[in-house]
């Protein structure tokens, strides 16, 4: 029996954002390729059994999968990133930053966030040649197309705005990754320092893969708000980013995708009536969110220390960890 190419694909998700994972899980699963095994696994602390039942549901022949607790796996360090979360952000957006140390049998994986479409063969993106470069990624057309994170990408990351990527859609080259010790100099500058950013997992993941990032196109997460317009025969991912969800608007770009594979989960009703419920009291909350984080950007640039002033200090780590790697030495392997 011919072996099949296995593609590891990764999500985070917690029970709220359950109903969008079965989505994004649909629409990869109608667009496979019989000749490939995709192995999807959900990392997750807080996921009750009921939703994992009817994600179960959606596996078939050549697309399986699992569910990681990965509170449990990391332990004491899970409690720290507790502590550093703000605003509307969820535990799970740390998670795809120890996926290299957790996994270590895969040398290569695809992350993707919930709030997507797929609309190829993921396998398409998965065999890109990556050689070594830490990630496979796409420039973040939020970033782009903003003076204000112009300012914040060059002052406060020390990295060209037009080369700050997304981190909803990554391929990562998880051995170079561990070569690169990027979980442990994550862990120091954010047990150290915890200095405050915009986009906590993706900042430090531009600013830790620096210059080790192939680009590839924005069709591959395209952004329905930002960037090019594209028709929807070009595009490969569609990435519902920000505040704009098709399940809160009616008028947002490429939402009649969403919904053609929507229709086909156990969630369309309970998605359907999210929308009809999403009034102006809650859309005013949302341009509110916006307005403070275009705010913190500005704040964060005005400040006499910012992440790019300290992360020089990674590359002094050693394998014998400091007081501020303690935690890591904790962290141990998923099976």
């Amino acid at each position: 029996m011919e072996i099949k190419q296995e593609i590891p694909i990764f999500f985070s998700c917690d029970d709220n954002y359950v109903p969008y994972l079965t989505v994004a899980i649909q629409s990869m699963k109608e667009n496979s390729s019989k000749d490939n095994l995709y192995k999807i696994i959900i990392l997750t602390s807080c996921m009750n059994d009921s939703h994992k039942k009817e994600i179960k549901l959606l596996e078939s022949e050549n697309v399986k999968i699992e569910f990681q607790d990965i509170g449990k796996l990391l332990g004491k360090i899970d409690r720290q990133l507790k502590l550093r979360l703000r605003d509307y952000y969820s535990i799970s957006i740390f998670y795809r930053l120890f996926i290299p140390n957790l996994f270590k049998k895969y040398d290569k994986a695809i992350y993707i966030d919930a709030d997507t479409v797929v609309l190829d063969d993921i396998a398409n993106l998965y065999n890109m040649p990556i050689e070594d470069d830490l990630l496979i990624a796409v420039p973040d057309m939020v970033i782009n197309d903003s003076n204000t994170f112009h300012r914040y990408s060059e002052i406060a990351l020390g990295i060209p705005y037009k080369q700050y990527i997304n981190s909803g859609m990554i391929v990562m080259n998880l051995k170079e990754m561990r070569k690169e010790k990027i979980e442990q100099k994550f862990i120091y500058l954010l047990l150290k320092y915890n200095l405050e950013v915009c986009a906590p997992d993706q900042d430090y993941l531009n600013i830790l893969c620096k210059n080790k990032i192939k680009y590839i196109g924005e069709e591959w997460n395209k952004m329905p708000d930002f960037g090019k317009r594209f028709k929807e025969e070009e595009l490969h991912i569609i990435h519902y980013n920000m505040m704009r969800k098709p399940w809160h608007y009616e008028d947002v770009p490429y939402s009649d995708v969403f919904w053609r594979y929507a229709k086909k989960s156990a969630y369309y009703d309970y998605m359907k009536k999210e929308l009809e419920n999403f009034d102006e009291e809650k859309k005013e909350k949302d341009q509110v969110g916006i307005k403070n984080l275009w705010a913190l950007a500005d704040k964060i640039v005005a400040q006499d220390i910012k992440l790019a002033d300290v992360v020089s200090e990674v590359d002094t780590i050693s394998e014998d960890t400091s007081y501020y790697l303690q935690e890591f030495d904790n962290v141990g392997n998923a099976t």
